[in-house]
């Protein structure tokens, strides 16, 4: 389908830069407007990009200052992709523009979005956001009940011991908080209910990787193989040139569900119902041990990937 108008959005703190780019005006510089980072002024744009014609929207993937955009966005229905910033910073270079602020960046984006096909994805809906915020809650207190935890093991001032003892269980009961709603939130309908029980069919996998999986790769069982493990982090890319050999190293993707997909790996290759025997040949034929866990890891997504698509559950001859 041919994108006749697309819009960019430049992201900052305090403020956001829009730029509209349209088919027919290809090297001409098009609309741009400036609006301030704040709720009253993201709640009009969807309307005031429909009014002028956009057909899709695309913002550079910025964490926490594009949060509430994105989720207007959604709410509103318009077609958005949120990019890795290093594929706009690719477009930069071969325009070979060295300029660089605000109002530029956004027109960068805009004529991104008119270029890529792949841009736009389905929106995340509001329930889906919001599950990905408490997952994102959750790592947060895991990371800072190990931090405590370390703390605790080099003190030996009884005070200091009292309160990082204190500050740990403030910190499990929260963490208990937020596992609870994630709980709720994974099984509030027959269908999420449906998924997370095939997910955990899978050796590897229990309730907090499933729901990990669930909250930050809700593509799951809607991809192929190759984009789901892109996605999630465990594909091999290769790097040749010429007569240099070249090596395939994995990269890019979600930090968060590669280390899930890790975990449930050290899990799975345990199991003699699971990858244990896939493991054990992978070592055999002299991969290191980082190597082959990664290896399970793909396929343990790929084989969730099959079964979310298929809506069956996990079987033995699905393990690549």
């Amino acid at each position: 389908m041919t994108i006749s108008s697309a819009a960019g959005v430049d992201v900052g703190r305090d403020w956001l830069d829009v730029a509209i780019a349209r088919s027919s005006e290809a090297g001409v510089a098009g609309r741009h407007f400036r609006l301030p980072n704040t709720p009253a002024a993201i709640a009009g744009i969807p309307n005031r990009l429909r009014r002028a014609g956009v057909t899709r929207v695309v913002i550079e993937a910025t964490g926490a200052p594009a949060a509430r955009l994105v989720r207007t966005l959604a709410e509103a229905a318009m077609p958005l992709g949120v990019v890795d910033p290093r594929r706009i910073k690719a477009l930069r270079l071969a325009e070979g523009r060295k300029a660089k602020t605000d109002k530029l960046d956004a027109g960068l984006i805009a004529r991104f979005a008119l270029l890529m096909t792949d841009a736009v994805r389905p929106a995340p809906s509001p329930a889906a956001l919001e599950l990905r915020a408490l997952s994102t809650r959750r790592r947060q207190l895991v990371e800072m009940i190990a931090a405590e935890k370390t703390r605790l093991k080099q003190a030996f001032e009884p005070v200091l011991m009292a309160s990082f003892r204190l500050t740990i269980s403030l910190l499990s009961e929260e963490r208990a908080r937020i596992e609870a709603m994630i709980e709720a939130r994974t099984s509030a309908t027959p269908e999420d209910r449906r998924k997370g029980e095939l997910l955990r069919s899978i050796p590897g996998i229990g309730p907090t990787i499933s729901a990990t999986l669930m909250a930050d790769l809700p593509e799951l069982g809607a991809l192929d193989n190759k984009a789901i493990a892109s996605l999630a982090g465990v594909a091999p890319h290769i790097q040749q040139s010429g007569a240099q050999a070249g090596r395939a190293h994995i990269q890019g993707g979600r930090p968060c569900v590669r280390a899930a997909l890790y975990m449930a790996a050290l899990s799975a290759v345990r199991h003699d119902a699971g990858f244990k025997a896939d493991y054990k040949a992978m070592r055999a034929a002299g991969k290191p041990a980082k190597v082959a866990l990664i290896a399970i890891a793909r396929k343990l997504i790929v084989a969730a990937n099959a079964i979310l698509k298929h809506d069956e559950p996990w079987k033995p001859a699905q393990r690549s």
